[in-house]
């Protein structure tokens, strides 16, 4: 026996314009369109595992004095006072 859940969704004005065309399109109602649309969505899996991250440097690179790391904000500040002596 198939079961339906009915249920209500609310749309922006562009989303919804872009579901009826998108669903027309495919010759699907709204109501069949979203219904593939969340099915392919729940179908897909997570990747179970991050990407491994991997940190580019460049060898034998200074780090300027004064400069901490730990605030990149630090570099935009000292560019910005030389670029603009602010």
């Amino acid at each position: 026996m198939l079961c339906i859940m009915r249920t209500t969704i609310s749309l922006d004005e562009r989303l919804g314009r872009q579901v009826r065309r998108r669903a027309a399109a495919q010759g699907l109602s709204v109501s069949a369109f979203i219904s593939k649309v969340l099915d392919d969505a729940m179908k897909r899996r997570a990747p179970s595992e991050p990407l491994p991250f991997r940190l580019v440097t460049v060898r034998n690179a200074r780090i300027r004095a004064g400069v901490d790391l730990d605030a990149p904000r630090t570099l935009d500040v000292e560019d910005d006072r030389a670029r603009f002596g602010r």
